[in-house]
């Protein structure tokens, strides 16, 4: 079986990991070709096969991804065979790998340690501006403390996603965000229509992570938007009036 590219990220390593974008897989047409997303029309039996191939590269059981709704619902898996119904995961058994699908939000694949060095707890977030406003990254890491994660331990990488350039949002982004958070003020820049903005998702999650005390972090900082031949975008294709939208996955494994 042929491996996809993927990209890791120094901050990671050695915690194995994987930032996937759209290459290496067999699904054609709009899905060309590593399509993740259960969620999307592609043949089922293509997307069985990608997704072995993303837990081959990460010398992972299986690739567990959850059902993702741009809420704040934090879930701990514990089998390979687990559906959680979140849009974090976490687990500290080994041989699993947690993925987050993603075509435009936010991935953030974070890993910790309870005790010592060693890396023995692994977690992801996907987060759009609805998530990052609930408060996905901050329940996160709550749970993770309570799992008596060493705070200082804890490391976090912001994975492919939409660009400020490529994201304009309305008035009613734009009021939400700022209510949740008034300093993200400054993330936004007005366009020339009125009640138009473009909108820096990634640095507004980067601003989330930091408050939650979180220091060590990265950004692989690819736009999915800008980048048709490397990453699946959700708003490319509205854009392109296409029919559907494929899905990449950024996955960590403790192995």
């Amino acid at each position: 079986m042929t491996a996809p590219p993927f990209q890791i990220d120094p901050l990671l390593a050695p915690t194995t990991h994987g930032f996937f974008g759209r290459q290496g897989g067999v699904s054609d047409g709009l899905y060309k070709s590593l399509n993740i997303g259960f969620g999307s029309n592609d043949k089922t039996e293509n997307i069985i096969i990608n997704r072995e191939k993303v837990s081959s590269c990460l010398n992972a059981k299986s690739l567990v991804t959850g059902y993702q709704t741009h809420s704040n619902k934090v879930a701990e898996v514990l089998t390979p065979d687990d559906k959680p119904e979140a849009d974090a995961l976490f687990t500290k058994e080994k041989g699993i790998a947690l993925g987050v699908l993603s075509a435009d939000c936010v991935p953030v694949l974070i890993c910790g340690s309870i005790g010592g060095d060693k890396v023995d707890i692994v977690a992801t977030a996907h987060a759009g501006w609805k998530g990052a406003t609930a408060g996905i990254i901050e329940n996160l890491v709550i749970t993770l403390k309570t799992e008596q994660v060493q705070p200082d331990s804890l490391k976090a990488v912001i994975g492919p996603a939409i660009s400020q350039t490529a994201y304009q949002v309305g008035l009613d982004v734009y009021e939400k965000v700022i209510a949740a958070d008034p300093l993200a003020k400054e993330l936004f820049l007005p366009e020339a229509k009125a009640g138009k903005f473009l909108f820096n998702l990634p640095a507004f999650v980067q601003s989330r992570i930091n408050a939650t005390g979180i220091r060590h972090i990265s950004h692989l900082d690819n736009c999915t938007y800008l980048n048709p031949d490397k990453y699946f975008s959700y708003r490319r294709a509205t854009h392109q009036e296409e029919s559907d939208y494929g899905r990449h996955v950024s996955a960590i494994a403790l192995t």
